[in-house]
């Protein structure tokens, strides 16, 4: 009985100690813990530490189908295209990133100087698709160590049945062999709603919201970079600031709606909008648990 008592004994310190283990390692982000430290939610296969390229299975090849394998990127910058970009200067601090994130259609040609020249990985709305190939010979010709990420649903995105956006898709890859295209799974897509869900408490469809680029951006990021610097994106409390100034909402469409404006408008429609305050307080959270920072205007998470 004794025995039996000191092995019960033993049993529960073993539990007691790899329960603190576990909440220290994520904490403080330990390599062996990174993959959770933002989020329960976020998968990675394997441990970013681990030697070797790695599998993303939320993302799938034009044309074959097969999984994202890549190594991780030590350091990331993610290039917002806010109006905030515009006489920045940070095109090269951007450029000496291992891996520089854009989004849709933000060219670097003219704002090279703000924005730098490098695109590592671009992510693409399924409707922003017909405005990059209004200039396919820039991002699909001359920028061909670009990896081009495609997210959207519907019957357009449909490998199977051959959506209309998927056939371009296709079409593109036999243009130019050797271009690197991935579309978003239907998993990987169900997973950020969920996301979505888990750390508003609102169903994505049911309050009407549109996951916008920048979503879809930051999910992409957290899996595949250990460190982020988030560029030309303002916290969840600027718009409400007085003394903010005014800017484009996209740096390379002046004369559009100011930023700002577009931020509060979409976040107050019922419907069919994005909800892109809403988003940058749960990145605003996120930033507690990962080293992500934000610059240009420089912010810290609340």
């Amino acid at each position: 009985m004794k025995a039996q008592g000191r092995l019960l004994l033993l049993v529960l310190c073993s539990l007691v100690v790899s329960a603190i283990y576990i909440l220290l390692c994520c904490l403080s982000c330990l390599p062996p813990c990174r993959a959770t430290c933002l989020d329960h939610h976020l998968p990675v296969d394997s441990s970013p530490t681990a030697p070797g390229p790695l599998h993303f299975r939320g993302y799938s090849s034009v044309p074959d189908g097969k999984p994202l394998v890549r190594e991780p990127c030590h350091s990331c910058a993610v290039v917002s295209s806010s109006g905030q970009m515009l006489g920045s200067g940070l095109g090269a601090q951007i450029d000496g990133a291992e891996c520089v994130l854009r989004m849709n259609q933000a060219p670097t040609m003219g704002f090279e100087a703000d924005v730098g020249r490098r695109s590592t990985l671009r992510v693409i709305s399924h409707t922003s698709v017909p405005l990059l190939l209004r200039n396919y010979s820039h991002y699909f010709q001359q920028a061909r160590d670009t990896l081009y990420m495609v997210w959207g649903q519907g019957r357009h995105m449909d490998r199977s049945l051959g959506g209309r956006t998927y056939r371009t898709l296709l079409h593109l890859t036999q243009m130019y062999p050797g271009l690197q295209v991935y579309t978003f799974t239907e998993r990987m897509m169900a997973h950020c709603d969920q996301i979505f869900q888990d750390e508003t408490g609102k169903n994505r469809r049911q309050s009407g919201a549109f996951l916008s680029t920048g979503w879809f951006t930051m999910i992409l990021a957290l899996e595949l970079c250990e460190e982020i610097v988030v560029y030309g994106m303002v916290s969840d409390s600027y718009c409400r600031e007085r003394s903010h100034p005014s800017v484009p909402y996209h740096y390379f469409e002046k004369g559009r709606l100011d930023e700002c404006q577009m931020y509060l408008a979409h976040e107050r429609a019922p419907r069919s909008a994005h909800r892109f305050i809403t988003e940058k307080a749960v990145f605003s959270r996120w930033a507690k648990k990962r080293p992500i920072v934000f610059a240009h205007p420089s912010w810290r998470a609340e």
